[in-house]
């Protein structure tokens, strides 16, 4: 069992973030804590949302989890809400990262060439910034085009700029990067860069070369928290010892069956009901 700690938001109104995230790690067999940067009333498309920081109670926590020596395997962060924020998730993943433990980040912000509802162009430069401690990061085609500062081209990719947009996020300092959502060659595809160091305490091997393209059907269904789904179930195989191609494989097909066995469901941006479904994991 491994101790994993999630920064993230707290959404009242829907299954996302956290609250989808929590319930699949634990289901996975992992110790699961977390740390909420806002409370969000409900997801942002439904027009009208209510935030609350919480960057106070972040200040305060940190150092009293430092002087009671708790500690973690993994880290998970997702959506920084300000400068501070983002500089005290920063520091304390370095720290925690000089002591072995892995960083992961997911730098939430935009889908489909544009920001989501309320981000702007200095939460990218944040993001760049927790990007930059990430032994792997896993933005979708959107937000990685945003990390790497390139244009977002809705025709998709050739294979070699696929290969330029993962260096690109990796020179950020990240590790290893998976790209969600890119369409390369005519085919929606995930995409990733291996680490040339072990993560999450696996070595990567390169017989396959340091570069995948997994290509997969879309299913004409858009549902808000699957890339936290996604995230989620990608951290679970990773933390358990798996490589990061076939965890990445994993996460795409829990993620393609939640999606058809809910896919009738009347409000999409309520999320998937992840508790009920924790069999297809």
């Amino acid at each position: 069992m491994k101790r994993i700690l999630l920064i993230n938001d707290v959404v009242g109104y829907s299954h996302v973030g956290m609250v989808a995230m929590l319930p699949i790690l634990t289901y996975m067999g992992h110790s699961t804590f977390n740390l909420p940067t806002a409370l969000v009333s409900n997801t942002l498309d439904y027009g009208r949302f209510n935030v609350m920081e919480t960057t106070d109670y972040m200040r305060g926590t940190l150092p009293v989890w430092s002087r009671l020596g708790f500690g973690f395997d993994a880290v998970c962060t997702g959506l920084m809400f300000s400068e501070e924020q983002a500089r005290l998730v920063s520091d304390y993943c370095a720290g925690l990262h000089s002591k072995g433990c892995t960083v992961f980040v997911d730098p939430i912000m935009g889908d489909g060439g544009r920001l989501y509802n309320g981000m702007t162009n200095r939460q990218v430069e944040l993001m760049r910034d927790m990007v930059a401690v990430a032994d792997l990061t896993f933005p979708n085609y959107t937000e990685a085009c945003y990390l790497a500062d390139v244009p977002y081209n809705p025709d998709g990719l050739s294979l070699s700029e696929a290969h330029s947009l993962l260096d690109g996020v990796a020179a950020l300092g990240a590790r290893a990067v998976v790209v969600t959502s890119a369409r390369v060659d005519g085919r929606t595809c995930v995409i990733g860069r291996r680490s040339s160091e072990p993560l999450a305490g696996v070595p990567q091997h390169d017989d396959e070369g340091r570069y995948f393209c997994i290509a997969y059907d879309e299913i004409p269904v858009a549902f808000h928290g699957t890339g936290d789904i996604f995230s989620a179930v990608l951290i679970g195989h990773l933390m358990n010892g798996e490589p990061l191609k076939p965890s990445t494989q994993a996460a795409m097909n829990v993620v393609s069956n939640l999606i058809e066995r809910n896919r009738n469901q009347a409000d999409h941006c309520l999320g998937i009901p992840i508790e009920q479904c924790l069999d297809l994991l």
